[in-house]
């Protein structure tokens, strides 16, 4: 092996020791998490309501009007 190439190789392992020699910091679960309510405003909106439930009715016979 040359000197030259043993130089770059051991310069170039220098190098990613120094950029991938150490793991980032932690992150801690607080800066991950959000916390928040599913549903604000409007939970109203999921609630039943017999009035209008056939318009969210979904079927192939009532589609070809059976």
């Amino acid at each position: 092996m040359n000197t030259d190439s043993t130089t770059t190789d051991q310069a170039a392992a220098a190098a990613r020791h120094e950029r991938f020699g150490k793991l980032p910091e932690r992150v801690s679960y607080e800066d991950m998490v959000e916390v928040r309510p599913a549903s604000p405003e409007r939970s109203t909106r999921d609630t039943y309501d017999p009035e209008s439930s056939w318009m969210s009715f979904s079927c192939w016979a009532a589609d070809l009007g059976l």
